[in-house]
């Protein structure tokens, strides 16, 4: 079985790659390093002893995802990853974020579509439902008016997978996840954000190693038990095994409509404090840390209900916040070193 991995040099398209090749699939991977290295492919291999075929390609270039689609006409599934994914940069830059998250999905869409059969696993996101008004999200919870552009460009995109989906022949799962962190219990791959980091995990391990001076703690005054936000923190490669459950499912006909939809996450929120503390013990020295106003687009608390995966996928999270922040540090030292 052939499997496009697009963003696959990408943070949890990387991990996603090795459970792949693990579960004994043939991977191709499409990136355009934007926010990625081909370096990774050596972590991949050095994890699995297999080398993906990889692509260098912008999504965005139509004719260049034509072409692909008829070099690779043996492609059983599709694993989209590829996205620009900060919150506060899609305020910023909102045009950036609707020209990259939808017309790539379009263009991908256009060329499944013409197949007579296509599996398609999308990258959602938690984003989806907004400021959700109870805890924990179910898969049931109404989406609302995105926070941010990057939240709209996951709405969007379910949208059009839903529409696509009702004619032709394309089957999806849309995946919602909640906050990924960690990195493979190996230290081969993990997260490197290019620049200064838009997510919490590896700001905090890189103000940890010393390559920033101390961590911005964007708001204490939420209404949380300690002022600052809630998120789910679930581990990298529990993750990525939910996208291979997910592609087993659908190759093997067993999802019961034509797009389905799973929350991934731990069931558990973890407060940027307690995130803080958490590394802390684990790595064993004080992390420098102030607080600063809100950030535009953040939500106050969000961790997910996983029952519906947990029974009809068949997946559960099984690493805890510790273990994550472990594998966190143990990557970002080897990084550095």
């Amino acid at each position: 079985m052939k499997v496009l991995v697009t963003g696959g040099l990408g943070f949890i398209g990387s991990h996603t790659v090795v459970e792949l090749q693990n579960e004994g699939f043939e991977v191709v991977i499409i990136d355009n390093l934007s926010n990625s290295s081909e370096d990774v492919l050596k972590g991949i291999v050095a994890i699995t002893g297999q080398t993906p075929l990889f692509e260098k390609m912008d999504l965005r270039d139509k004719a260049a995802v034509q072409d692909f689609f008829k070099r690779h006409a043996d492609i059983s599934g599709v694993i989209h990853f590829a996205a620009s994914k900060a919150v506060n940069e899609s305020v910023e830059n909102p045009l950036l974020y609707y020209e990259n998250n939808i017309n790539t999905l379009v263009y991908i869409l256009q060329e499944l579509q013409q197949k007579s059969e296509a599996n398609f696993i999308f990258s959602s996101s938690c984003t989806v439902y907004g400021e959700a008004d109870k805890m924990p999200i179910t898969e049931d919870a109404p989406v609302k008016k995105a926070l941010s552009p990057y939240g709209n460009t996951k709405q969007i995109g379910e949208e059009i997978i839903s529409e696509v989906c009702k004619v032709s022949s394309i089957n999806s799962i849309l995946l919602r996840y909640f906050n990924p962190i960690g990195a493979h219990p190996t230290a081969h791959i993990g997260e490197l954000p290019i620049g200064v980091p838009q997510n919490l995990i590896p700001f905090i391990t890189q103000t940890g190693i010393g390559l920033r001076e101390q961590l911005s703690v964007y708001g204490d005054d939420y209404p949380t038990p300690d002022g600052t936000c809630i998120r789910d923190y679930i581990h990298v490669v529990d993750l990525a095994k939910a996208h291979v459950v997910a592609l087993q499912r659908l190759l093997a006909k067993k999802n019961l409509e034509k797009v389905e939809v799973f929350n991934l996450g731990t069931g558990t929120g973890s407060s940027v404090l307690e995130v803080i503390q958490t590394f802390e013990k684990v790595s064993g020295q004080k992390l420098p840390y102030k607080i600063v106003g809100r950030r535009e687009g953040d939500i106050i608390s969000a961790y997910a209900s996983t029952d519906k995966a947990n029974q009809v996928l068949g997946w559960k999270a099984q690493s805890t916040l510790e273990e994550a922040l472990t594998y966190a540090w143990k990557w970002e030292q080897k990084i550095r070193s």
